[in-house]
């Protein structure tokens, strides 16, 4: 999932993207609401977080230009403005959440899980295709056997864990090298050439044969019959 984090306190901001890339999250951060916008317009995000006092336009006005745009794309606030009336006022303008800081790092990962599933990007935290069965939220694959004990774990990295997810979560349809990157690489991170080949290549070692296909010249898919 492809979040974009629109947050002026800089240390917070860069805590924030820590924890979240190393649950699995590319994130692309920007620190003022014009900017913001502008990046929005660019249908490459799947969720915002969103702080509300931000150095130029209120976060608030944000949401609500984001709104205007028929956009349904989830919003959690992240805000120190903690009274009543400023959460219901977030809620009525159409944020997805509320979150007032100082917070706890698992209290927003679980409110992302929860967007997530309604999204229908984790429908639960296991994700199956025929003998594959993928964990989102302890992050691990496990292949073939019809129970727990006969299954056997495979160990990929997080770019592999990544490009497969992307992958199950898409069964049955087709994604171009190009959607592929979008969810493992942030703005401005240099991408080599041939990445998404090279993790594909990793992943089908371990994977039974043809679960990961390649539709010559257009991309990846695994199939839904599989």
């Amino acid at each position: 999932m492809r979040i974009l984090l629109v947050e002026d306190d800089l240390p917070l901001a860069s805590a924030l993207q820590v924890s979240l890339k190393s649950e699995g999250f590319v994130v692309n951060h920007v620190n003022q609401g014009k900017v913001a916008l502008n990046a929005l317009s660019a249908p490459d995000q799947d969720m915002i977080i969103l702080d509300l006092g931000l150095p130029d336009i209120d976060g608030l006005e944000v949401l609500n230009q984001l709104r205007k745009q028929k956009s349904s794309l989830p919003v959690i606030i992240l805000t120190a403005r903690d009274s009543l009336e400023s959460k219901i006022k977030g809620l009525d303008y159409g944020a997805d959440d509320y979150l007032v800081k100082p917070f706890e790092i698992q209290e927003l990962m679980a409110r992302l899980r929860v967007i997530e599933r309604r999204l229908g990007t984790a429908s639960s935290a296991l994700i199956c295709v025929g003998q594959v069965k993928l964990d989102t939220f302890a992050h691990k694959v496990f292949v073939g056997g019809d129970n727990a004990d006969t299954e056997i774990e495979c160990h990929f990295s997080k770019k592999e864990f990544m490009v497969l997810k992307a992958l199950m979560e898409n069964a049955g349809r087709i994604l171009s090298r190009e959607q592929i990157e979008s969810k493992l690489y942030h703005w401005g991170e240099e991408v080599l050439s041939n990445a998404v080949e090279v993790h594909i290549h990793k992943l089908r070692k371990n994977l039974p044969d043809k679960f990961i296909q390649n539709v010559r010249g257009v991309g990846y898919i695994i199939n839904n019959s599989y």
